[in-house]
């Protein structure tokens, strides 16, 4: 059976890198001796995909410091998740402010799901808020507004990462486990500027772009 090929990662991701696919895929094929692909701010995990895909006999790294594979490990549960808020939200209200009563509705069964100890906020909040606004607790979630995005269809991420070797490490550790490797061939995309990293746990400002240079130079 043949391997799919996404152009998209499964989940939602603050920052994917869908839009310069083509591009990257030029660049990959000016490397046709590498042999070891580390994708030092692994992200979602696109462009690891991606090489795997192009380079299938090469190793590929994928610096998960997001933990990004954990969610899609637990794609099942997210699923369950969304087919139950597509019941308690209806039909109506399609791209709608929620009232309040769907809105405690949702809360109770999102705050349920906790007890599996497992819940996507992130993908939970492209359902339910604002575009491009994204929150990682229920007590975060709470605060919120909700409105009605749902997606109508379940989530997939058949063969994914397969092959990919997951690590979560420093991206500094990471370079210099792997500079001197024969044939290795490093991917430099860190976050954008102001955004948030780590889950959304901080922020990459202009200093850490001048760490990155000072590294790859050293």
């Amino acid at each position: 059976m043949k391997k799919p090929i996404y152009n998209a990662a499964p989940l939602p991701f603050m920052g994917q890198k869908r839009r310069f696919l083509g591009e990257f895929r030029k660049a990959l094929a000016t490397f046709p001796d590498a042999r070891v692909f580390v994708d030092l701010f692994g992200g979602s995990g696109l462009l690891s995909h991606t090489v795997k895909q192009e380079r299938p006999d090469a190793r590929v790294i994928y610096n998960d410091y997001d933990g990004y594979h954990l969610r899609l490990a637990n794609i099942p549960r997210t699923n369950a998740l969304l087919a139950d808020l597509r019941q308690l939200v209806g039909v109506s209200h399609k791209g709608q402010r929620l009232p309040d009563d769907v809105r405690e509705r949702i809360l109770q069964r999102v705050k349920e799901e906790e007890r599996t100890e497992f819940v996507d906020y992130i993908t939970l909040s492209s359902w339910l808020l604002f575009s491009g606004k994204y929150v990682t607790s229920f007590e975060q979630l709470a605060r919120q507004g909700f409105y009605n995005t749902l997606r109508q269809e379940p989530y997939r991420a058949d063969g994914y990462l397969e092959g990919v070797e997951i690590v979560r490490a420093d991206y500094r550790e990471l370079f210099e486990q792997y500079r001197h490797a024969e044939g290795v061939v490093f991917i430099v995309d860190p976050p954008y500027l102001s955004t948030e990293v780590g889950a959304y746990k901080c922020y990459w400002k202009l200093g850490d772009y001048l760490d990155v240079l000072k590294v790859l130079d050293g």
